[in-house]
């Protein structure tokens, strides 16, 4: 049966490649873009348990997870008005059984749920730094791209704290921190285990990695093959076609 739900002024509905499903957007607030189905296509899943997403924006990261797993998933966001994108996306395609989002801020979210218990954490932060410069005065991309309402470090220290022991944390941020977080994640007990760069052409530097990592995991770091994203200028590779059809990265 088609579900319907409302749209607000300057809002779409935009179709996702991969499993029928739709997403709530709007471009003066929030758009996903590639670096968050490369997470979603990443991480490591069970085939069912628990799973949260931080700072999952309109919550397009649950979506797609929720193509792979049957696994209870949470999107945590901080901002109302992404939170009722993200909600009423869930509802547009008859998620609401499964996939849930909380509103909060994600350094107070472990008074809500319960740590220790989650079976996979993911996070697609923003990638600069607060005092870092080109901050935009649309306060949603502001918030999206620089460091305004968390820190790297608060986003591991809370998956840390969320996922159980011999769990997955998985991440997607820009090479220039990649020392940074792995520093971190050490810190908070997350064990890198594997990291893959992304190229945006093949004679180009990473400008995009992912990280998975595992809460008490032993010492052992697996790096996969570089995937690129462009074979011409706005032509997919066919590896990043197939990813975005619903393979795996």
């Amino acid at each position: 049966m088609e579900r319907t739900v409302p749209l607000l002024p300057g809002e779409r509905v935009d179709d996702l490649m991969a499993g029928g499903l739709a997403i709530i957007q709007h471009p003066g607030v929030f758009c996903f873009s590639l670096d968050a189905v490369l997470l979603a296509r990443f991480v490591t899943l069970p085939p069912r348990g628990r799973v949260v997403d931080l700072c999952t924006g309109n919550g397009i990261i649950p979506l797609l997870l929720s193509t792979r797993t049957a696994a209870e998933i949470v999107g945590v966001e901080i901002q109302e008005r992404l939170c009722d994108m993200a909600r009423r996306s869930v509802t547009l395609n008859g998620l609401d059984d499964r996939v849930s989002i909380l509103c909060r801020d994600l350094r107070m979210c472990t008074e809500v749920l319960p740590v220790g218990t989650f079976d996979v954490v993911t996070a697609n932060p923003p990638y600069l730094p607060r005092d870092g410069a080109d901050v935009s005065p649309n306060p949603y991309l502001a918030a999206a791209r620089h460091e305004l309402f968390c820190t790297l470090e608060d986003v591991v220290r809370v998956a840390s704290r969320l996922v159980k022991s011999g769990g997955r944390v998985a991440l997607v941020h820009r090479p220039a921190r990649l020392v940074e977080l792995f520093s971190l994640m050490r810190q908070y007990r997350v064990e890198p285990k594997r990291v893959r760069l992304v190229h945006p052409y093949a004679d180009r530097p990473a400008n995009l990695v992912l990280v998975e990592g595992i809460r008490d995991g032993g010492v052992e770091l697996r790096v996969m093959p570089p995937l690129v994203v462009y074979r011409a200028p706005g032509v997919y590779t066919d590896e990043v076609l197939r990813i975005y059809g619903g393979g795996t990265a």
